[in-house]
């Protein structure tokens, strides 16, 4: 019988097996070395359950309660580490597991590289737009990059990105003191800029990308903040902060959404509950763990009084409050630990919505638990959909944190996602796809299947 045309070459059959037999061996490495320290491995939990639990009582309370609770913290912590050196795990059984386990991921990249899903991942890459210089970069002439020279402990400064832009023909705006960043990308817009870009935090990025997008025109990313989660999702190397000046010239374009609340635009997301009621501190920004300290008992004690945040549930149920709610411009990869808090697309034209209700130290012990093991899912208090919409209301102004910025606004709350709204420009180096995309996960029953039906011998795009 005449081979197929698809099938596998010998070199993926052979990664195929590779892989799982990598796999294998890394998983038997490491169960029977924990399976000889069983007990460490149980210290170890019931530290960080203690330690977990006392902490709790040490954010919630004050006084003597909070002492105690930092001094329970401290034991449980130590038992925790007592149980992690028990285990006696030696470096080289560690070297060997992550080599296993780096060699088995190599290898069912290559094997599963003609698979259908592979196929489709390749078929959603974003592409370079047709020029008809035949592919000659363009002169940038009306190219404009605004820049918080403050922003990421000063990025732009130590980077000296207004040279690196003149250099490039990319005109620099410095952002100063007491100027609308919005109004800086309008007038560049009007003066007939063909792309903004915008260097400093998430915050700015999602003000001027509301511009570009408002004004048809791609918006670039310089990852020059402190965090840069857009950057990251948008695949870029947030180390690399020159490098995302490229962009201006290689114009890989995407189309992403954008989101909005009450006309706000984000690019993230928004927080409301705990997180943006001690972010609207004035002292939060020098002072974070004193803030935190200092607000989060009258916010979950035992005297605090429920946030008042009412809302609609995914099955249609009435909420009256939630410690957390996180509504999110694309949804995020909470609950598995591959690419854990990024989003693997940005273009699916959904907010990802969140809301968590933890009542007290034992719940929080077990949501803890619960979210290390990537299980977050099956905790109570945990509520997790997604939607193009979604709304908020309260009895008064609400404290939201936008893209990690501290706003106040009238109720109700309306959450929207617009899709495809926002054109984005790439540089071709960039990987361009977020760290929950291009996670490999070969524990998966789809994953390993594909791996075996290559090994086999089947047809890796049958």
């Amino acid at each position: 019988m005449a081979k197929s045309a698809n099938a596998p070459a010998a070199s993926e059959r052979a990664s195929a097996a590779l892989a799982l037999l990598s796999l294998a061996a890394a998983l038997l490495a490491l169960g029977f070395n924990l399976a000889l320290r069983i007990g460490a491995v149980l210290l170890a939990l019931v530290g960080l359950l203690g330690c977990v639990t006392a902490c709790w009582y040490a954010v919630s309370r004050r006084g003597l309660v909070r002492l105690l609770g930092i001094a329970g913290a401290l034991i449980g912590l130590a038992v925790l580490i007592t149980g992690l050196v028990l285990t006696v795990i030696s470096v080289w059984i560690v070297v060997a597991v992550a080599a296993l386990a780096l060699i088995s991921v190599l290898s069912a990249r290559y094997a599963l590289r003609r698979t259908p899903k592979a196929l489709r991942s390749r078929d959603r890459a974003v592409r370079a737009p047709s020029r008809p210089d035949g592919g000659q970069r363009p002169r940038q002439t009306d190219h404009v990059l605004i820049m918080n020279l403050k922003s990421g402990g000063g990025k732009a400064e130590r980077f000296h990105l207004a040279r690196e832009c003149e250099e490039r023909g990319i005109e620099p705006v410095i952002l100063q003191r007491g100027d609308d960043l919005a109004a800086l990308a309008e007038s560049a817009a009007v003066r007939g800029a063909k792309a903004i870009g915008m260097a400093g935090g998430d915050g700015s990025q999602a003000i001027v990308a509301a511009v570009a997008a408002k004004a048809g025109i791609p918006h670039v990313c310089v990852p020059a903040g402190t965090r840069n989660h857009f950057a990251l999702d948008l695949g870029l190397d947030r180390a690399d902060v020159v490098g995302a000046l490229d962009a201006f010239a290689d114009q890989i374009e995407q189309q992403v959404d954008l989101a909005a609340v009450n006309g706000h635009p984000f690019v993230n997301n928004c927080s409301l509950g705990l997180y943006a009621r001690v972010v609207q501190s004035s002292q939060y920004r020098d002072a974070k763990l004193k803030t935190a300290a200092d607000k989060l008992p009258d916010l979950i004690g035992p005297g605090a009084e429920p946030l008042d945040l009412r809302f609609t549930g995914p099955a249609g149920e009435s909420f009256t409050t939630a410690h957390l709610i996180l509504v999110s411009n694309d949804p995020y990869q909470l609950a598995h630990p591959g690419g854990r808090g990024t989003r693997k697309r940005l273009d699916l034209g959904l907010l990802g919505v969140v809301a968590v209700q933890v009542a007290d130290a034992a719940e929080a012990g077990r949501f803890m638990l619960l979210e290390m093991t990537g299980q977050v899912r099956r905790f109570g208090g945990w509520q997790e959909w997604t939607g193009p919409t979604f709304t908020v209301d309260s009895g008064g102004p609400v404290e939201v944190g936008v893209d990690g910025e501290a706003m106040v606004l009238e109720p109700p709350l309306l959450f929207e996602s617009r899709p495809a709204a926002l054109r984005v420009w790439l540089p071709r180096r960039a990987l361009r796809v977020s760290p929950a995309a291009r996670a490999v996960w070969l524990l998966t029953r789809s994953t390993a299947a594909d791996l075996a039906s290559v090994a086999a011998g089947a047809s890796p795009a049958g």
